[in-house]
């Protein structure tokens, strides 16, 4: 690894390019990914991201990945940085594809961290490009997807509420809750709850709430079928 490293550090994209694809052929297997992660190439990549070529960066995405799923501190190996450039390449990608999958695995681990969300919510489009992966992507990239934007949420409801529901995240959630993942599923309720507006001190009665949608539908339908129509 640490003649890789060197290569790494060169401002050359073509011998950067060619130890980025090195580092992602040794990072498949388990037993390297330790040895890779504590050498110092991880924020090496990460400077990738931002200014490497279109392979160096989808390498680098990659090689991430691999490193995240074998090392217990994940969080460790990114930094703020990696935002950025993980929402534009996420933009410019198929929401389903396994790239995709990928980068929102990496912006999941970064939603972790207080940096890591404060990056997400002033990318350019950075809340927007998570809720089009949960409207568009695959079982897994939804999962991640919605993972982040929950971390947010849960992290400052009164800062991040508004900045997901301005995005129109209700109905990609909504649809997640029956033909997401087990996880994403349960993620996306949870998310749900903490996107509405019901302080405790305005949440209505039942049947308070019945009497009124009663009252309602019966000035809309004829009186045998008011009961129907408040239902």
């Amino acid at each position: 690894m640490p003649p890789l490293v060197e290569l790494l550090k060169i401002q050359n994209n073509g011998v950067r390019e060619l130890a980025t694809a090195a580092v992602l052929t040794l990072s498949s297997a388990a037993t390297n990914q330790p040895i890779i992660a504590s050498s110092g190439a991880a924020p090496l990549l990460v400077q990738i991201l931002k200014s490497g070529s279109v392979q160096g960066k989808v390498d680098a995405v990659t090689t991430l990945h691999n490193l995240s799923t074998g090392t217990e501190n994940s969080i460790e190996l990114l930094d703020a940085s990696a935002v950025s450039p993980l929402i534009n390449l996420l933009k410019d990608c198929k929401k389903y594809s396994k790239f995709a999958e990928k980068a929102t695995s990496l912006l999941e681990i970064l939603s972790n961290s207080e940096e890591g969300r404060i990056a997400i919510s002033l990318a350019d489009g950075g809340i927007l490009t998570l809720v089009e992966t949960v409207e568009d992507g695959s079982l897994i990239s939804t999962e991640h997807a919605v993972g982040a934007l929950l971390s947010l949420c849960q992290s400052c409801r009164d800062k991040y509420r508004e900045l997901i529901l301005n995005e129109g995240a209700i109905p990609g959630l909504l649809r997640l809750t029956v033909e997401g993942t087990t996880d994403a599923q349960d993620r996306a309720r949870t998310l749900l709850d903490l996107l509405r507006d019901s302080p405790q001190e305005k949440k209505l009665d039942s049947s308070v709430l019945e009497k009124i949608v009663f009252d309602i539908a019966e000035r809309l339908d004829r009186v045998d079928k008011t009961a129907e129509t408040s239902k």
